[in-house]
């Protein structure tokens, strides 16, 4: 072992001396794009295999009672393995990525380079309803994140690694570059420079490539664009779009409040058996459900919607007009039931496939219902649901971009460029009125952990607090006499002194320039207690508030010195507005600087 570690350190220094970093990062870029493929390509096989497994004697015309068990024991055994082997919490993907970098870390755990692969292969295989994009989000960051740590990189380079990571993910199971780099501009990363745009770009171009040499060069959905797009339908496109932004609310908002009822339950016993009978129950009362959704979404975009009533008791409403419209409403207000049971009972995945999902469906009933009256404008049904995927997946991401290349790449459907981009921004435009955050995001905001794309909001979050607050500030009591006073003024550096009881809670505090005109008056020294020229502080800061509000706070009240305290009042020490710039001015350099 020690002769092993010896040769790397030797490999180690030879790389150093001999290869520039930036080199380095690229050559270390493009070896993340081939493992982050491998890991897609892998996961997406893992799924299909287990699928295929089970399902391979479904009969169309009748219900199947399988629909009740097979999702449970996924993610019986998915919740199993991260209990007792995993030991740790895998799931989130996106947000764990988000919360690596809001805290300046990028140290994602090695486990997660396949952790998340088996629990969600095994969660989707067997139907639960999430898709596997976001667990290997997770597992692409935590190739770049380990590779870099191996290599001993430094935290700016994690940071691109693990940028790296996302993006090779998403164009490895995608087959979509593009997307995957604008989905780490808009969901993941700060700014970038040339410094980590060629990185990011040589990831996706290597990991798309490595699943075009393994899986074929067609889109993921083939889609044939049989009908033009007429401008006149560009109405239509923006209500289209107004109608995903409020699907989009209802889905973060449902999902946001359903994972907290989950959270309150405790014991993960509890978690299984209630997030097991309404998955159950709801995959069997609408099979389309089942798993990922991307059968029902071919269906949808190649003007089939026939058999997405196969294996349910509302099999002979397959011909009703309404009767579709009806059963796909019911879909969409009960998917986001399926996914949080399937999460919260133990298994793993994501929302980008239901977010797909939901907006194929909304764009083909927008379409269906609307073709069903003479005075409305013929809409072409695949057409919408493929715009719907766009509008949907913009509004849940907050991430218009992404949705707008994603889908382009995912059905090739390049030909509706500026309806796509419509839909996806009114759609944005409209969940952005109610909910300023993504669903990824909410957690972290509410924490005050998230890092957004505003540079400064993004500078002080990444301030550490522990670093700011100063503890040279001599604490004096209530009780003591002036004299007292006076030689603590003597040792100290300070012209603030805090007034704290014997318990440590903060009273108020001392101001030098207070008791300058008596201080040097040895008749008053026995006279005059602290308590009688105390003052209270222009504020108090609770240890626990985000930086961005220590801010106002200190803009508020003028003051360039304010006390810190915890939610019991104890003194903590003070902060500085000087020494918050100080800092500020540090981490905008090491963090933003294109070298």
């Amino acid at each position: 072992m020690a002769q092993k570690e010896n040769i790397f350190y030797r490999l180690l220094v030879w790389r150093e001396k001999t290869i520039k970093e930036k080199n380095f990062i690229l050559i270390i870029s493009f070896v993340v794009g081939i493992c982050t493929s491998a890991a897609a390509i892998l996961l997406k096989n893992l799924i299909h295999f287990i699928q295929n497994l089970l399902s391979v004697n479904f009969a169309a015309d009748e219900v199947n009672y399988l629909f009740l068990l097979y999702p449970v024991v996924g993610i019986l055994l998915s919740g199993l393995f991260v209990k007792y082997i995993v030991r740790d919490d895998i799931g989130h993907g996106v947000t764990k990525i988000l919360y690596a970098i809001s805290q300046r870390k990028c140290r994602i755990k090695a486990h997660n380079t396949w952790t998340s692969i088996v629990a969600s292969g095994v969660t989707i295989g067997f139907g639960g309803s999430v898709g596997a994009e976001a667990p290997i989000v997770l597992t692409g960051a935590a190739i770049g994140s380990n590779l870099g740590q191996l290599f001993r990189l430094e935290q700016k380079t994690l940071m691109i690694l693990v940028g790296c990571g996302a993006a090779g993910a998403i164009a490895g199971i995608f087959k979509a570059p593009i997307a995957g780099l604008v989905f780490v501009i808009e969901v993941l990363m700060l700014d970038l420079t040339m410094t980590s745009v060629l990185p990011l770009l040589i990831t996706s171009v290597t990991a798309a490539t490595v699943s075009y040499i393994f899986t074929g060069t067609d889109a993921m959905f083939r889609f044939s664009q049989t009908e033009d797009f007429l401008i006149d339908r560009i109405p239509y496109v923006i209500l289209l779009g107004i109608f995903c932004g409020m699907v989009s609310l209802y889905f973060t908002r449902t999902m946001n409040y359903i994972e907290g009822i989950y959270r309150k339950l405790g014991g993960y016993w509890k978690k299984f058996f209630l997030g097991g009978s309404m998955l159950s129950v709801l995959i069997f009362i609408f099979p389309p459900l089942y798993g990922e959704g991307y059968d029902t979404i071919t269906s949808l975009l190649n003007g089939s919607f026939a058999d997405l009533m196969d294996n349910s008791t509302f099999y002979p409403l397959n011909s009703n007009y309404w009767g579709i419209i009806i059963f796909l409403m019911f879909i969409i207000l009960t998917k986001v039931f399926a996914s949080s049971a399937t999460n919260a009972g133990g298994g793993c995945g994501g929302i980008f496939a239901p977010s797909l999902y939901l907006g194929c469906i909304a764009g083909f009933i927008f379409a269906h219902a609307s073709n069903y009256f003479e005075l409305t404008m013929y809409l072409p049904e695949k057409n919408f649901a493929l715009l719907g995927m766009a509008g949907v997946m913009s509004g849940v991401m907050h991430a218009p971009l992404t949705g707008v290349f994603l889908i382009a790449e995912l059905t090739g459907g390049y030909e509706l460029f500026l309806p796509l981009m419509i839909v996806s921004l009114i759609s944005f435009i409209t969940i952005r009125i109610f909910e300023p955050h993504s669903i990824y995001a909410m957690r972290l905001a509410q924490k005050g952990e998230l890092l957004t794309h505003h540079k400064d909001r993004a500078v002080l979050t990444l301030l550490s607090q522990e670093n700011i607050i100063e503890k040279d500030f001599i604490p004096v009591s209530p009780d003591m006499t002036l004299g007292d006073m006076v030689k603590v003024i003597a040792k100290s550096s300070r012209n603030t002194f805090p007034v704290v009881d014997d318990k440590g809670i903060l009273l108020d505090i001392v101001q030098l320039d207070d008791i300058r005109n008596i201080m040097f008056r040895p008749e008053l020294y026995d006279r005059f207690r602290v308590s009688k020229f105390m003052v209270s502080a222009p504020a108090k800061i609770n240890v626990n508030t985000p930086m961005d509000k220590i801010m106002r706070i200190f803009d508020d009240t003028k003051a360039w010195n304010l006390p810190v305290v915890d939610d019991t009042g104890h003194y903590l020490g003070f902060m500085s507005k000087s020494k918050i710039f100080n800092s500020y001015r540090e981490v905008l350099v090491d963090t933003f600087s294109g070298d």
